[in-house]
C-alpha cells in the first residue's frame, strides 16, 4: 500500500501540472486564431473572456489524455533514472503489476471523460460557439432547399424546392403517398404549402392519376389532405455538428438524416467516436507504461517528446479511419473503434518488451 501511495502521490502533481499547461496552450491557440476577428468586430474584452471561459471544459476534455500520458511516462522514467524501480523488480513485482493502480485510475478517468463530455463539455461548448458566432456576426439561416423527407414510416414522402422558416411555408411541393406495402397510392402537387393548425395547408393542390388518355390532374380528396402533419422543424436547415451535441441529440439527428434519406456515415462515425474516444485515456496510460524506461537522461524532454509523438500518431490514425468512414470505405463503427484496438495491441507489445 505504501508503494501504491507513493506512486500516486508522485503521479497526480505531474498530471495536474501537465493538464493546466495543455489547457492554457489550447485556450491561447483558440484566442490567437480568432484575435483578428475579435479586433475587427470590436468585441469587448468581457465577451472574449466569457468565450474562453466556456471553452475551458472542452480544453480539459482534450488535455486529459495527453496529460495522463505525459504524467505516466515522466513518472516511470524518473523512477527508472533514480533506480527506484530496481527494488520493486528485485522483490518480484513486474512492471505491469506495479502499474495496475494507474490502469484503474485510467479506466475511472475514461468513464469520467464520457460523462463529463455529455453533461458539461457539450452545453458549454455550444454556448461558446453560439456566442462566438453572435459577436462575430455570423448568422445561420434555417431556410432550406432541395428537400426530401420521409415520414410516417416511409409511407409519405415530401419533396420541396424550398422551405421558408420565417413564414413556415414550402414551395413547389410534391407529396408521394404509399400504402403499407410501399405501393404508390397517390401523387399530389401544389405550388406552396403553409403550416396551419398542426398540418400543411396546400394551395390549389392537384392529384396526378392514370387514365385512358394518359396522366390527368384531378382535385385532391379531403381525407388525403389530412395526412400531411410532419412538423416544420423537420424541413429546417438542421445541419449540426454531432461533436457539439450530446449522445441523445446526436442519435436523434442521425435518425433525422436517415428519415430524410440523407447521407449519415460521417455523423455515425462521430457518434461512435463519442463512446470510443474516452478509452484513449486508458490507451495512453497503457502506452506510457510500455514507453517508460527508454532513457535515464533528459527524462522531462524525452517523456514530453514521446507523449506528443504517441498522441499525434493516435490522432493521425483516427483521422484517417474517420475519413475512410466518412467516404464509406469502412463502416462508421470500425472507423471510430479501430484506432483504439490498434493502440491497445501496440501498447501490449511495448509492455512485453519493456525493461523490468
Amino acid at each position: 500500500m505504501k508503494i501504491i501511495s507513493y506512486m500516486l502521490k508522485s503521479f497526480f502533481p505531474i498530471f495536474i501540472g501537465a493538464l493546466l499547461f495543455f489547457i492554457l496552450v489550447l485556450n491561447l491557440t483558440d484566442l490567437f486564431m480568432n484575435l483578428w476577428n475579435y479586433i475587427s468586430k470590436g468585441v469587448s474584452t468581457k465577451d472574449v473572456g466569457t468565450i474562453l471561459l466556456y471553452y475551458i471544459p472542452k480544453t480539459i476534455w482534450y488535455s486529459i489524455p495527453i496529460a495522463m500520458l505525459f504524467a505516466t511516462a515522466y513518472m516511470l522514467s524518473d523512477f527508472y533514472a533514480k533506480n527506484e524501480l530496481l527494488a520493486i523488480f528485485a522483490s518480484g513485482i513486474s512492471l505491469f503489476r506495479f502499474t495496475i493502480p494507474l490502469l484503474f485510475v485510467a479506466v475511472a478517468m475514461s468513464f469520467f471523460m464520457f460523462v463529463f463530455e455529455d453533461f458539461i463539455v457539450v452545453p458549454t461548448y455550444t454556448k461558446k460557439v453560439k456566442m462566438q458566432e453572435a459577436v462575430l456576426q455570423k448568422e445561420k439561416s434555417l431556410n432550406n432547399s432541395r428537400i426530401v423527407i420521409m415520414a410516417d414510416k416511409g409511407n409519405i414522402i415530401y419533396k420541396a424546392d424550398f422551405y421558408d422558416d420565417f413564414v413556415k411555408r414550402l414551395y413547389t411541393v410534391y407529396f408521394i403517398i404509399r400504402d403499407d406495402d410501399k405501393n404508390l397510392r397517390a401523387l399530389i402537387y401544389t405550388d406552396n404549402a403553409s403550416w396551419n393548425d398542426g398540418k400543411w395547408k396546400l394551395s390549389n393542390p392537384v392529384e396526378y392519376k392514370n387514365s385512358a388518355d394518359g396522366v390527368v390532374m384531378v382535385p385532391v380528396e379531403n381525407d388525403l389532405l389530412e395526412l400531411f402533419t410532419e412538423p416544420p422543424e423537420t424541413f429546417r436547415n438542421n445541419t449540426i455538428s454531432v461533436e457539439e451535441v450530446n449522445t441523445k441529440q446526436a442519435r436523434e439527428y442521425i435518425e433525422h438524416l436517415e428519415k430524410a434519406g440523407l447521407p449519415s456515415a460521417e455523423e455515425k462515425s462521430v457518434y461512435y467516436k463519442k463512446f470510443s474516444f474516452p478509452f484513449v485515456v486508458f490507451i495512453v496510460v497503457f502506452l506510457a507504461v510500455g514507453l517508460s524506461g527508454k532513457t535515464r537522461k533528459n527524462v522531462l524532454i524525452i517523456s514530453l517528446a514521446l507523449s506528443i509523438t504517441a498522441v499525434v500518431l493516435f490522432y493521425v490514425t483516427q483521422m484517417v479511419t474517420m475519413l475512410m468512414a466518412k467516404f464509406q470505405t469502412i463502416p462508421p463503427l470500425f472507423g471510430a473503434w479501430f484506432p483504439v484496438f490498434l493502440f491497445i495491441i501496440i501498447s501490449s507489445v511495448l509492455l512485453k518488451y519493456a525493461k523490468t
